[in-house]
């Protein structure tokens, strides 16, 4: 009775032993892949409690939560020849359970290995402001060159991956500084000078009312004596009106002009000549009378007819003599 108590005892242990062995628990965020003898059985088991045969079988449990693995610091050259320091976080998730145990040995580390790679591929396409001013692009692109070895191979997927920190050398740190003094300092420049622009154009609009109003520059004027006298001034000033500075102005051209006038040098009169002297008939030596033209007047009517002929330019020198006169 005894032995076969025993017996029993041992074949209770036993399948209590089996029974362990059998059992497997899955949580709810893992998958359970069970190899028989090595070969891998179609059936993923879920969640919850499950029975695998005690000799043979093997559960590899995978999970299935978003991972999250960090990627070392990389030094690499962008495309303007920048040498900088980039460090970046990957978040990708299994998809694929029996993919992520038979395609590839330790999968982490192979999408460590893929990140290092592809992160220093991406930066040496891209310049330095691209990477600064646009990350969102470049994280896009790390995103895409990365889904390509691991999604459909190793059954993983690339959730997110984000650039963490860019390191630059100490000289490339201190010319951007200076650029960025440079141009805040620009668009102080450009936002003062549109100001006095502004203000330029206030004050000539105002200047017109004015001028099409005196007495409002004469308030104006008061207002201004009002507001220096309020603070207890032992000085008053008096602003003096451009008015009166115009006239005088005025006066003294007026003034210049009239002297320059009157101590400019009076024009010269013309040279006159003197008529020429009226052609008279001439007489040579042997008593004849001799004509202008040289030929001899012996008679009374030659003499006439010598008159009649010189009479015309006679006229014209006696009307020279007296315009000349007069």
């Amino acid at each position: 009775m005894g032995v076969l108590i025993t017996v029993l005892v041992v074949f209770a242990v036993a399948g209590l032993v089996l029974l362990a062995l059998s059992l497997r628990n899955v949580q709810q965020y893992e998958k359970g892949v069970v190899f028989r003898f090595g070969r891998l059985l179609p059936d993923i088991r879920g969640p919850g409690l499950r029975v695998i045969r005690p000799i043979g079988d093997r559960m590899r449990k995978v999970s299935v939560q978003t991972e999250v693995l960090g990627i070392p610091p990389q030094g690499s050259i962008t495309a303007d020849n920048v040498t900088l320091t980039v460090d970046a976080v990957v978040y990708f998730k299994v998809i694929d359970p029996v993919k992520a145990l038979v395609n590839v040995r330790n999968y982490p580390s192979a999408v460590s290995q893929i990140a290092q790679t592809s992160l220093r591929a991406v930066i040496g396409r891209a310049d330095l402001d691209t990477l600064l001013s646009d990350r969102d692009h470049i994280n896009a692109e790390l995103k895409k060159v990365m889904d390509a070895p691991t999604e459909e191979p190793w059954g993983l997927r690339i959730e997110r991956v984000e650039i963490k920190d860019i390191a630059l050398p100490e000289s490339m740190m201190r010319s951007m500084s200076k650029q960025a003094e440079a141009e805040r300092e620009r668009r102080a420049r450009v936002i003062a000078a549109d100001g006095e622009f502004q203000a330029s154009q206030r004050l000539s609009d105002a200047a017109a009312t004015m001028a099409d109003t005196p007495g409002a520059l004469q308030l104006r004027l008061l207002q201004t004596v009002v507001d220096v006298s309020a603070e207890k001034n032992s000085t008053l000033v008096m602003p003096f009106p451009v008015e009166i500075l115009r006239f005088f102005e005025h006066q003294s051209r007026e003034t210049d002009g009239e002297s320059a006038r009157r101590s400019s040098p009076r024009p010269a009169l013309p040279e006159l000549t003197p008529p020429a002297p009226p052609t008279a008939p001439a007489f040579s030596l042997s008593g004849e009378r001799v004509g202008s033209g040289g030929e001899r007047i012996g008679s009374r009517a030659a003499v006439a007819r010598e008159r009649r002929d010189n009479w015309p330019a006679q006229a014209d020198s006696d009307s020279d003599a007296s315009r000349a006169r007069g």
